[in-house]
């Protein structure tokens, strides 16, 4: 069956249900408009802002979510289990890239904080977005994919849950020792780290 423009007022679960009763590939067409666009942020946020990296990653969400949609029962939203497979497939290629260059985060980091920068100057490189993002970068993995999920994507604990299989009480503590740890990164007072007031707004 062709694709049809009105399989773009379906919800979520509609789509669904002609994918696997159907019509797959008119129905995955409508699922890959309607999220394409916040897959691929999401997963250049992840590739830290490679737009290749990033490209890749969504290519291969939608070729994992395609073969596995069939099986698909409901038990969350449809973007919720998307995002999940973005993020193993990110977290992935992350690792298989670190095992081939053997780059140590810890000891990156620390040979960034070393440098002796003036107040002012800190200040000023902080507040742009590259050197949050490198920060973001030092954070353990699970500290920074909570951060990413509620920072960035403002995602409720309760959904954050959801794509990490863990508990809300445990996903506030990562949170708030991955803004923590940013602030102390970025070698700024808690209050003073716009990052960290802006991460403090979404808690």
């Amino acid at each position: 069956m062709a694709y049809r423009a009105e399989y773009e007022k379906l919800s979520d679960e509609e789509l669904v249900a002609v994918f696997q009763k159907e019509d797959p590939h008119g129905a995955f067409t409508a699922i890959v408009n309607r999220y394409q666009k916040k897959i691929y942020f999401s997963a250049k946020r992840m590739a830290n802002g490679s737009h290749a990296d990033a490209d890749e990653i969504a290519q291969d969400t939608f070729v994992k979510a395609y073969e596995a949609l069939a099986k698909f029962r409901g038990e969350s939203q449809l973007y919720t289990w998307l995002y999940r497979i973005m993020m193993n497939t990110a977290i992935g290629r992350s690792r298989k890239a670190k095992a081939r260059q053997h780059v140590d985060i810890d000891d990156m980091a620390g040979t960034m904080e070393s440098n002796e920068l003036r107040g002012d100057d800190l200040m000023t490189k902080a507040e742009t977005t590259k050197q949050i993002e490198e920060a973001i970068e030092t954070l353990p993995p699970k500290q920074k994919e909570v951060f990413l999920l509620r920072f960035y994507d403002e995602m409720p604990y309760e959904e954050i849950a959801q794509i990490l299989g863990t508990s809300v009480g445990g996903l506030k503590a990562n949170y708030f020792h991955a803004v923590k740890k940013i602030g102390e990164y970025l070698n700024l007072s808690a209050r003073e780290t716009p990052i960290k007031k802006a991460a403090e707004s979404r808690s």
